[in-house]
């Protein structure tokens, strides 16, 4: 029997490489998706003019921007450091397309 060599056997194909990016960005999807609908439940008048795709595609993009930069930082992903700058940011981002700055 051979010895196997460090990350000989861990080679992504193209399909493993879609799994891997989608599941990196499933939190910040699931985040955004989750708050935006509680967001639009609880201020519902105040946010009848804005509609949730919005909310949740802003909090989205915001949550992959805040994952893509704790793996910078940290150098993996998984941080729970990370996570809660995610939380944090989509909950900014929220209130800035729903209340703030960037409500049309």
């Amino acid at each position: 029997m051979r010895a196997v060599k460090p990350f000989e056997s861990h080679r992504l194909g193209p399909i493993d490489a879609f799994w891997h990016v989608l599941n990196f960005f499933a939190p910040a999807a699931g985040v955004a998706l989750l708050a935006s609908g509680l967001a639009k439940l609880l201020w519902r008048r105040e946010l009848k003019g804005v509609g949730w795709v919005r909310l949740a595609a802003w909090a989205s993009a915001g949550g992959a921007v805040v994952l893509l930069a704790g793996l910078a930082v940290f150098g993996h992903d998984g941080k729970m450091a990370t996570y809660a700058a995610m939380v944090g940011a989509c909950a900014l981002i929220l209130w800035g397309v729903g209340f703030g700055p960037l409500k049309r």
